[in-house]
């Protein structure tokens, strides 16, 4: 299945049965009186985030999504039927924006999630509706409500616990494909990884899911390479794993690099906790691992985990410490929010 993070789609709510008009005609009954029923109400374009979907693929192919129209209320004061909803279903993480992309229209985080994009027309009433005293044998009725229409952008933004960032050729897709059952493709070129791809490591008791995607370059966030539009998936990950390729020639330029565009792109990323991994170390001596080492050290400004992916050296022990912030971070989240419910704590 193709991987497809952006959709536009057209969607329209289905417009309301008119009322009918109608009147008694039975024998023996002297005065039948009105008895137009009521039209139905049409149908509502539901958007709806559901678990084990992963593209939005299947809206490149179906962009027009209609419900259906309510029925016209009948004689005998029969209502017409509600016209059938249109359900769109989305991975989780699924952002809907207008057609401009200015504004986020909702932003489906949770399984089950559901939002009304557009709502159908109401049912018209029937002239049984406007019997009175005064008007006995009345002939009005309303038409069905109009239908609603318009056009909105799905981005889908992949939820994982953290992002792999680096230049091409890092190392990301094998430590990736070490650490879990994902299986990316490998290369030994630029721009091997198109899409990003999930996986799920184990780290002791917990399941921590990553996030791999497109290598960043300098002048991303410009337009250069694939660009930075995957970094939109790793603005919901709680950490960054930043690889960089022990075996190139100026470690500290590479991590100034993706650093400088991770703060062009903005969006938090900057402010992310970060684990910062010269990887690649198999093909170093211990004398250029620890030289390099303290370049990537004094151009970070925090601790340099020594790992190679291929050779699973350090991962373990990366994992382990991953593990063991995001515990924190999450207990550190509870504290806080039981706090604000006990009201003593102030925003």
């Amino acid at each position: 299945m193709k991987f497809l993070d952006q959709a536009k789609i057209y969607v329209f709510s289905g417009k309301g049965g008119h009322g009918c008009v109608s009147f008694r005609r039975e024998k023996f009954v002297e005065y039948g009186g009105p008895n137009g029923g009521n039209g139905g109400k049409g149908g509502d374009v539901v958007v709806e985030a559901v678990e084990n979907l992963n593209t939005l693929i299947d809206y490149r192919y179906q962009q027009h999504i209609k419900a259906k129209n309510g029925r016209p209320g009948m004689g005998s004061s029969r209502t017409g039927a509600g016209g059938t909803d249109a359900l769109v279903k989305v991975p989780v993480g699924t952002q809907i924006l207008d057609e401009a992309r200015d504004h986020i229209l909702a932003d489906l985080t949770k399984p089950g999630q559901q939002v009304v994009l557009a709502r159908g027309g109401g049912g018209g009433r029937g002239n049984e509706s406007f019997k009175s005293s005064t008007n006995r044998a009345p002939r009005q009725f309303e038409q069905g409500g109009e239908a609603e229409e318009l056009t909105v952008w799905l981005r889908l933004k992949l939820i994982a616990d953290a992002g792999l960032i680096g230049l091409p050729n890092a190392g990301k897709s094998t430590f990736l494909t070490t650490v879990s059952r994902a299986r990316p493709k490998i290369g030994a070129y630029p721009f091997t990884t198109l899409y990003p791809n999930l996986g799920v490591a184990q780290a002791g008791d917990r399941e921590i899911i990553l996030a791999d995607i497109p290598g960043l370059i300098e002048g991303a966030h410009e337009g250069a390479g694939l660009g930075d539009r995957f970094l939109g998936h790793v603005e919901r990950c709680r950490a960054l794993i930043h690889l960089v390729d022990g075996t190139a020639k100026d470690v500290a330029t590479d991590y100034r690099t993706v650093r400088g565009e991770l703060d062009a792109y903005d969006a938090g990323l900057p402010e992310k906790l970060e684990l910062v991994c010269l990887n690649k170390c198999d093909a170093l001596s211990d004398d250029l691992i620890a030289a390099r080492k303290a370049e990537l050290a004094a151009a970070s400004g925090r601790e340099v985990h020594i790992i190679s992916g291929v050779a699973g050296k350090g991962l373990p022990e990366l994992l382990a410490q991953l593990a063991q912030t995001m515990e924190a971070s999450e207990t550190q989240a509870e504290e806080v929010a039981e706090q604000a419910a006990a009201g003593g704590w102030q925003p």
